[in-house]
């Protein structure tokens, strides 16, 4: 669980000001699930984006959003290397993480059935997920849209009979859809990692309580060079839970690394960063923060 600063100058009566989460996608989205279930001890006001460079710039300026959460990986379709390089680029650091069990479900306007729907409509990621399901329905035509949230909501603002959407409960329940079958994905073991996001840390946290780091870098384009950084985080007891790679634009077959581990033992992040900092090159901290909770939604 992620918890939030509050202005001290607010009194004990005063109800607290929301915080501002920016989230890719809409109303209802698996994002939103995900910051409701982070932030679940703090008022919030969800900022739909709609790209993740929205997102990004979003909580950069401040203007519109105190805080980010981003996909960053899914256990089906793997690392979102486009986001992994979005947060590299950016002024924006990691201070928490969540997962999410990921349940698809068809939905559509009270009244409806299955077998009188001729369209279904949801991201294509999601209509990828649920394959399986629609085998037995054959006549129904799958329509890649932009959101699975927007897809129901699209829906209902336009009264669209005949037609289902892929989405989350949240969405049924925003958009008062009638849900038709629940969990509708192939793989159940379907869970996805959001990252929380920050322009700055927004409270000081004790330093034993950060067990969880992020880093990028890249290494000598020579035999061994990134086993020797592997060794010694192993020498420094850190368990290692993500390792990525992706190419470095101007420099071929060479390669930037993104990579998490967490601390175990008495030995700190920062003696693990600072052993392993004369092995690599453009050595960037993306975060350090405490392992997220795992929910299935």
């Amino acid at each position: 669980m992620i918890t939030t600063a509050t202005d001290s100058s607010t009194s004990p009566s005063q109800p607290a000001s929301p915080v501002r989460v920016s989230i890719q996608g809409y109303a209802g989205a698996f994002h939103e699930i995900a910051a409701r279930l982070c932030f679940r001890e703090a008022p919030l006001e969800i900022v739909p984006a709609h790209t993740f460079e929205d997102l990004i710039e979003m909580v950069e300026s401040r203007e519109k959003a105190d805080v980010g959460l981003m996909a960053i990986e899914n256990t089906l379709a793997g690392s979102l290397m486009h986001n992994y390089n979005l947060l590299n680029e950016s002024k924006l650091s990691i201070t928490g993480e969540v997962y999410l069990r990921i349940k698809q479900n068809l939905m559509a306007l009270p009244g409806q059935r299955i077998e009188g729907l001729h369209e279904v409509h949801s991201h294509p990621i999601a209509i990828a997920q649920c394959l399986k399901f629609f085998e037995r329905y054959p006549h129904i035509h799958l329509v890649e849209t932009v959101d699975t949230a927007w897809s129901a909501r699209n829906i209902r603002e336009k009264g669209l009979e005949g037609i289902g959407a892929i989405a989350s409960t949240l969405a049924a329940e925003l958009y008062q859809m009638e849900v038709l079958a629940e969990s509708i994905e192939t793989n159940k073991k379907n869970h996805t990692r959001f990252l929380v996001l920050h322009n700055d840390r927004p409270q000081p946290e004790q330093e034993l309580e950060l067990d969880k780091v992020s880093l990028s870098f890249a290494v000598d384009h020579t035999v061994g060079s990134l086993y020797k950084v592997l060794a010694v985080l192993a020498a420094y007891n850190v368990n290692l839970t993500k390792i990525q790679s992706a190419p470095i634009i101007g420099h071929p077959w060479e390669y930037l690394f993104f990579l998490d581990f967490v601390t175990e033992g008495k030995v700190g992040h920062q003696q693990a960063i600072e052993a392993i900092s004369p092995l690599t090159h453009n050595l960037k901290v993306l975060g350090v923060y405490r392992k997220g909770e795992h929910y299935d939604q």
